[in-house]
């Protein structure tokens, strides 16, 4: 009876998502600031009533992905670092693991984010303290990733244009998420927008870096 009662809960828990993947898909890229507001807040109240009419962050930044990838295979088919066994891409055996990889990827944009939030604010570095804004940044990561995806999917087709428009995509996704994360540091630290720039430059600059670093050894 009680793995009855899991597979029930499992199945209706997985049937929702259809219903409010959407839900906060569409809040995250028509209101991102207050998604990220509404995270925090969700944070605060018991953890059976945490994000009753939205997915948590952290699993709505794992379906994007897998949205992302679905559309890659069925538009570019498999990806190439599967099939490579040189270096670490030797580890990428699947579509799981490849999922994986670029969920560790998209979550070092959170992450360093977070991490600049608790150094600026002069907090201690805690699980407790790292956790609200690395949950509200994963709203953001999700749509940014999407469109990174599409963006880098669109590059690998055959055409000319759809090189131009993939680059153009991409690049419009970098702005968008810098911008937001220039309000967001200037609303959280309480400091001018230009201000929130410098921070938020910092911590691209610095995501940047690291998938820099790991991106040649799976190339």
């Amino acid at each position: 009876m009680h793995l009855l009662k899991s597979l029930d809960d499992l199945i209706y828990e997985l049937m929702t998502w259809l219903v409010f993947y959407p839900v906060t898909f569409w809040r995250t890229i028509t209101r991102p600031s207050a998604m990220m507001v509404y995270s925090d807040a969700e944070l605060a109240d018991r953890e059976d009533k945490q994000y009753p009419d939205t997915l948590t962050p952290p699993l709505f930044l794992l379906v994007t992905l897998l949205l992302s990838h679905g559309v890659e295979l069925a538009v570019v088919g498999q990806s190439s670092i599967v099939a490579n066994d040189k270096g670490l891409a030797g580890l990428i055996s699947d579509d799981t693991s490849l999922l994986i990889l670029r969920l560790v990827i998209f979550s070092i944009f959170p992450l360093i984010m977070a991490l600049r939030l608790v150094h600026k604010k002069r907090w201690k570095l805690t699980r407790d303290t790292l956790r609200a804004p690395f949950y509200a940044q994963c709203y953001p990561a999700g749509p940014f990733a999407l469109v990174m995806g599409l963006g880098a999917m669109a590059t690998q087709l055959q055409w000319d244009w759809t090189k131009i428009a993939g680059l153009a995509l991409m690049i419009a996704a970098m702005l968008w998420y810098g911008i937001l994360q220039s309000r967001w540091f200037a609303q959280e630290l309480g400091i001018s927008f230009l201000r929130g720039f410098w921070v938020a430059s910092v911590g691209m600059v610095e995501c940047v870096a690291v998938i820099c670093v790991v991106a040649p050894l799976i190339a």
